[in-house]
């Protein structure tokens, strides 16, 4: 029994690392993806911009 629980906690955690890097690679590349960076720059400038 403590091996199987330790076995499967093990399979988990490396699919969460692995779940979790993806996600955060995937957020990366989007947010320095070129088509994205017009949309980005637009952003960044509201905060600057007056009513």
């Amino acid at each position: 029994m403590t091996q199987t629980y330790a076995l499967l906690a093990g399979i988990a955690q490396q699919f969460g690392v692995l779940f979790f890097m993806a996600i955060f690679l995937s957020i990366v590349a989007y947010a320095l993806w070129p088509k994205n960076r017009a949309r980005f720059d637009a952003a960044a400038e509201i905060p600057l911009k007056e009513d």
